[in-house]
Order: structure tokens, then sequence, then C-alpha cells
């Protein structure tokens, strides 16, 4: 009598229980999903602000409007102007020159025909490496002659004046230390004018005119020729300047000069200059 009563009214229960629990669990599935992906939404959120919360901002109301971006330099801009300036700095960094003066001193078979002078130089060119420069050089050189050739001669006087210009490389050892050693030489044009002189009664005027003894030249040669020289030199950094240093070198020259006439064989000349200057 009981279970006749009871087992109807439990089936009642569970038709009218059951619907309930399904439509609870179909709306708790999609928000424990939902709920399974916070990173996804929190991005979404991070990179595409409210702009209503902006537009209201602005308008005077709402949240204070996040700062403008501060306009910052493109890392390749940069980066451009970087390598254009290091460039403009090393192409000036490159440049070379050099300015001395010294003395000649005849060697060899040459003393007979030259004997000691004074020489004066300019260079100027480009620095490739720190190791290795290569310079434009321009040198004048005076140089007496010999009693005995100037004799033979039949003149009194005499001497040599030698122009050059020649290629040379510059090969530094120790460029990085304070004091430096280095390797020079090349070739190039060299002329050579040998003149003859006898003192002779000269009038010069300026505001006024005045006679004189000079030596006048009374007799030259002159030769075009190629020629040589090599040398090993010295440098002192002067200062804190990278660039600037004092140098004192000597070089052998050699100068293929013709033979002139039957004075004493005249020809070939070598040379040792000393020079003592400044480069950068």
């Amino acid at each position: 009598m009981f279970a006749h009563g009871v087992m109807p009214l439990l089936r009642r229960v569970t038709y009218c229980v059951f619907p309930v629990v399904l439509t609870v669990m179909a709306g708790a599935i999609p928000a424990a999903m939902a709920q399974s992906q916070p990173s996804e939404d929190f991005a979404s959120s991070t990179q595409s602000p409210d702009i209503s919360l902006t537009a209201s901002s602005e308008e005077g109301g709402g949240l204070p409007a996040s700062p403008a971006p501060v306009a910052t330099a493109s890392p390749i801009a940069a980066q451009s102007d970087a390598s254009y300036g290091s460039h403009h700095q090393s192409w000036t960094s490159r440049l070379a020159f050099e300015a001395g003066a010294g003395a000649n001193a005849p060697i060899g078979n040459d003393i007979p025909f030259i004997t000691w002078g004074y020489n004066l130089t300019l260079g100027g060119g480009l620095h490739f490496s720190r190791h290795l420069s290569m310079l434009v050089e321009y040198q004048f050189m005076h140089d007496k002659l010999p009693g005995g050739l100037i004799a033979d001669a039949g003149a009194e006087g005499g001497y040599a004046h030698i122009w050059s210009f020649t290629m040379d490389p510059v090969i530094d050892f120790f460029p990085a230390h304070r004091n430096d050693m280095y390797v020079t030489g090349g070739g190039g044009f060299y002329r050579k004018v040998t003149s003859f002189t006898d003192p002779q009664l000269v009038e010069n005027c300026y505001y006024f005119c005045e006679i004189g003894v000079e030596d006048v030249v009374v007799s030259h040669f002159s030769s075009n020729q190629g020629g040589v020289n090599i040398g090993l030199g010295l440098t002192h950094k002067i200062g804190s300047d990278e660039g600037l240093k004092a140098f004192a070198e000597a070089r052998y020259l050699w100068i293929d000069t013709p033979r002139v006439g039957t004075l004493n064989g005249l020809g070939t000349t070598g040379l040792i200059p000393v020079t003592l200057g400044v480069r950068w």
C-alpha cells in the first residue's frame, strides 16, 4: 500500500527535477569553457583598448586620456646616422700630410761629384689602414759641388738642384704606441740641374741702383730621369692629438742621371737625405 503510493510520487518528482538539472548544466558548461581561456580574453582586451573610454576622456569626462606616445627615432635611421658619422670621421682620419727639412750626405762613388746640402720635403696622401699609408712627396734638394769637379769645369763655384715627385708607401710597425718605427720607399720623377758659377759684377736696382759682386751661372747641365729611394724612420706622438707626430728619418736615394761629357764621368747620383719634421 505504501509502495503503491510512493512510486508514483517519485516518478512525478523525477519528471519535474530532471529538466531543471539539464537546464542548469546547459548554462554551466559554456561558462566553464569561457573561464578556461583567460589569457586569450586578457590579450584581446589589452590589444584593443576601449575606444568609447578614450573618446569620453578626450571630451572631458571619464578616465583621463593616456599620454601621447613619445616620438622616437627609427632604429634604422639611427643606425644610418651612426654609420654616416663613422664614415665621415674615417674619411677625414684617412688624410695624411707631412712637412720636413734636413741635410743631404753624398755616398759611395758619387762623393767626387756632389757634396753636402739641405732638403725640403712636403707630402700628402691617404692612410689605408693603421699600418699602411701612401704619400705623394715633393722634395727639393740643394747640394754643393766638390772643388775638383768645379776646377775641371773651369769655374769657381757650383751647386746642384734636384726636384722630385715620387710615390712612397709608408708601413708603420707599432701605430698604437706613442713611439713608432716605420719603413718607407718608392720612386718617381727627378730633375737635376748642375750649375757652375763665377763671381761677376752685377748691378741691382730697387729704390736705387748699386753694383756688387755675385756668383753668376756660367754653365749648367740638366736632366730628367727616374729614381728610387728607401728609408727607415721613427715617430713620436705629440701631445694629446693621436694623429700628429714628429718624425726623423734617413733614406738612401739613387737617381739615374746621365753622364755629362768629360766632367769626371758626372752621372748617377747617390745621396742619404736625413729629414726631421711632422706628420699627420
